[in-house]
């Protein structure tokens, strides 16, 4: 059937429908069935960025912990991919490893159909769901010797693809149970994914109460995805349509109408805006970081109030450098800024994210930058002293 398919002939018999309809994906595209296509491996900056970006370094404990063993009994390799199909961690038999290795089955690579032809990741990524593949299934002759089983891993917050998870071996180690259990690893990961988000939830309502007594008129909290902490003044409602790019300012929201949103610890108020123009005054925040003590900190005043937060040398560093250039600077720049190398973006991002994190929607990303409608003030000491960050001593010595 493959050596048919592949020649564009009319095969034997039919394959299954899913190996199929990505034979003819491979064939539309170009792929060679000898080799596949060459693709690029990751740089190992490049590695450790996508796995803090794809989301499932929080659950990769699970999965090495549900499936790496079983991977080393059976003679199979576990792999976890991002949604792209880069390889970001694999596990197990070390004899399979090195076999991988001449494959070029390695962390850093995409085993996307777009590179290798038809295989579990890549056909499960672009189909949404679990499958197997066996020997000559595979599009690339180069792969028949393999079979793997893959599935894929969604957040459950918004339905994104995060990657897969693939068991993979010897075709001789093909097992009609291996899809199961490499399904049901993933549905694992997805659970404890959601449990977390209602922690973080229920985190974030403890915050949102308070807050929400001292707003007058409906108004809800949500998080960063639109799930709502709590509500006043309106029916109860479990989530909230954000826009793509939410930031501060005045917004129209699907079910809610218009709506006046601010940044708060974690998430997001959204205030309804009634028909009276007096409602639908100046939405801008205001951020004063204050710069005066040993413990630097940040102070947010928006039309329902305020909060500060504490903030570390580095984050205090980091938001004074965004102040100190509205325009925004790249991970690039504040690596130099900071560290004096323009190499070290993987430390900034992972900070600015913390930061992110932290403060809701005031920061902009791409590049990093306070959010429009922020306005900031920065409170300098009159002496500035040893425990001011490096980066910033200079800048307020210098006024």
């Amino acid at each position: 059937m493959h050596d048919a398919a592949v020649a564009g002939e009319v095969p034997p018999a039919r394959p299954r429908p899913v190996i199929g309809a990505s034979w003819t994906r491979m064939r539309s595209r170009g792929i060679d069935p000898e080799r596949g296509r060459t693709g690029r491996p990751l740089r190992a900056d490049e590695l450790v960025e996508r796995r803090r970006e794809s989301g499932l370094s929080e659950v990769l404990p699970l999965l090495r912990g549900k499936l790496a063993g079983v991977a080393e009994q059976t003679a199979n390799i576990m792999v976890i991919t991002d949604a792209d199909g880069h390889l970001l961690w694999r596990d197990g038999s070390t004899a399979v490893r090195r076999n991988a290795d001449a494959l070029g089955f390695v962390e850093g690579m995409s085993w996307g159909e777009d590179v290798v032809g038809t295989n579990a990741i890549g056909t499960a990524l672009v189909t949404g769901l679990p499958i197997q593949v066996y020997s000559a299934e595979h599009y690339v002759r180069t792969h028949h010797a393999w079979t793997c089983a893959s599935a894929p891993v969604h957040d459950p917050r918004t339905g994104r693809l995060l990657g897969a998870v693939d068991l993979s071996g010897p075709a001789a180690t093909v097992s009609p149970t291996t899809l199961a259990l490499v399904e049901t690893v993933a549905q694992l990961a997805e659970s404890q994914l959601r449990t977390a988000h209602l922690e973080a939830l229920e985190a974030l309502r403890g915050s949102a109460v308070p807050l929400l007594s001292r707003v007058t008129g409906p108004a809800v909290v949500t998080d960063s995805h639109g799930w709502v902490a709590a509500s006043t003044g309106i029916a109860p409602v479990n989530h909230v349509a954000l826009p793509a790019a939410c930031g501060a300012g005045r917004s129209w929201l699907p079910a809610l109408g218009d709506c006046a949103v601010e940044p708060v610890p974690g998430g997001w108020l959204v205030r309804l805006i009634d028909d009276d123009p007096a409602s639908a005054l100046d939405e801008r925040t205001a951020v004063r970081l204050d710069l005066r003590c040993s413990q630097a900190r940040i102070e947010v005043a928006s039309a329902s109030g305020g909060w500060d937060h504490p903030l570390t040398p580095r984050h205090a560093e980091l938001l004074f450098l965004l102040a100190a250039h509205p325009g925004g600077r790249t991970a690039a720049q504040l690596a130099a800024d900071v560290f004096g190398d323009e190499l070290r973006t993987v430390t900034v991002r992972a900070e600015m994210s913390r930061l992110r994190r932290n403060l809701g929607g005031l920061l902009a990303r791409r590049p990093y930058r306070f959010s429009q409608n922020v306005e900031v003030e920065v409170l300098r000491p009159d002496d500035p002293g040893s425990l001011l960050p490096h980066s910033i001593a200079p800048a307020v010595r210098g006024g």
